[in-house]
């Protein structure tokens, strides 16, 4: 098992990073807070989790240790996989993941695009007494780290890398615009927030 990668950040894509390991770049797959904390050049070391299929190896980043036990823990689900489990951290942090099963929230569930009423009530019965208590001070929903992409660059990653279409995310982010406008400090989470509500009254 390949259980952290450490190095130089080489590359940043929409959902995925190159992170240069002795002199080999290994691509990981990551959400788009943990893409938004990352810096082209700089030093980075990211807990992963390698998923084999048939056809395919595929090495998920995470910002830490806990991201990557709860990714384990959601892909392991039935119907799940680790695509979804990934979409799952890229709206909602581990502990507020915690606190929504505990508390039998559909729709916090709801929120993660590929989740709708049906397949939230499953997990919630699924998870029950798998990802244990909330660890410490849970936010609402997981921010994304501030970078130097303008938000509706950074918005407009995060919306493709959880699956939209392209397309899809220029609407989301033209919706979300006049928030924007008016927040005197720009946060990216809370706008991510409003735009996958945009997209899911959209479908």
């Amino acid at each position: 098992m390949i259980a952290f990668v450490q190095g130089p950040v080489a590359a940043i894509g929409h959902a995925s990073a190159v992170v240069e390991v002795g002199g080999v770049g290994l691509a990981l797959q990551c959400t788009p807070s943990t893409l938004a904390a990352l810096r082209l050049g700089e030093p980075a070391r990211l807990a992963t989790s390698l998923v084999v299929r048939e056809d395919s190896l595929t090495l998920f980043g995470f910002a830490d240790d806990d991201e990557r036990a709860t990714f384990e823990i959601l892909q392991a689900a039935p119907g799940v996989g680790p695509r979804l489990a990934q979409a799952m951290l890229g709206v909602h942090s581990p502990d507020a993941l915690r606190l929504a099963i505990a508390g039998g929230d559909e729709r916090a569930l709801i929120q993660v695009p590929g989740i709708g009423k049906a397949k939230a009530a499953k997990l919630l019965l699924e998870y029950k007494d798998k990802l244990g208590a909330p660890h410490g001070s849970v936010p609402a929903q997981k921010p994304l780290a501030a970078g130097p992409a303008p938000w509706s660059e950074q918005l407009h990653s995060a919306l493709v890398g959880l699956g939209y279409a392209p397309r899809e995310a220029d609407d989301a982010v033209a919706a979300v615009a006049p928030e924007a406008d008016a927040q005197a400090v720009t946060d990216v989470g809370a706008l991510l927030k409003s735009a996958l509500r945009s997209l899911n009254r959209q479908r």
